[in-house]
């Protein structure tokens, strides 16, 4: 198993050598290109990215405008949970912002796991659970932080990375605020 995956697995639950032997056979090695899609609205999203190397976003279309819900990066989990979760069509488009290299498990297997290494379920359970405290914080940020605050905020919580590398039309659309907000508060920061 890569070694990336296997820590933050481990770090949630316990595995035998066996079942991480197991568990490395359920996840497929994929390469996408910079703008490619991982997974698209209107379709049913049924894979879970855990991203090896790049950069990634979650968007959806609102009156024809991008809005960015989620970044993430080497060592991070990507999906568009609800449609995974629930099957269903997805509302979400899930986009490369630079080449990517991932490691992806589908619905089918995630099923197969719960049912055959106990411990499995709890790996599901606590990317559920970040996946929906994410969200929360997220929201109650847009609607009570003043522009200025969310993205002193981002600066001091995000990855290096993804500050460095993301275009700032994403990182504005992300933070609820425009382009030309997001460089008037950086040319106030710096």
């Amino acid at each position: 198993m890569n070694s990336s995956l296997q820590k933050q697995i481990t770090a949630i639950a316990s595995f035998s050598e066996n079942e991480i032997e197991r568990i490395a056979s359920c996840f497929e090695y994929q390469k996408f290109n910079a703008k490619e899609y991982l997974s698209s609205m209107g379709k049913i999203s049924n894979k879970i990215f855990f991203i090896l190397n790049g950069l990634a976003r979650v968007y959806y279309l609102k009156d024809g405008k991008e809005i960015t819900t989620y970044l993430s990066v080497d060592e991070g989990f990507i999906a568009s949970y609800s449609s995974f979760i629930n099957q269903t069509p997805s509302f979400e488009n899930i986009q490369c912002i630079e080449d990517c290299e991932v490691l992806s498990i589908s619905f089918e297997k995630m099923q197969l796991l719960y049912n055959e290494i106990p411990n499995w379920d709890r790996v599901g359970r606590i990317l559920a659970e970040q996946n929906y405290l994410c969200m929360a914080d997220r929201v109650l940020k847009l609607q009570m932080i003043p522009a200025k605050e969310k993205y002193q905020t981002f600066l001091a919580s995000a990855p290096a990375k993804i500050i460095q590398r993301t275009p700032l039309i994403y990182i504005a659309s992300f933070l609820g605020i425009t382009p030309e907000s997001l460089s008037r508060i950086r040319q106030d920061i710096s």
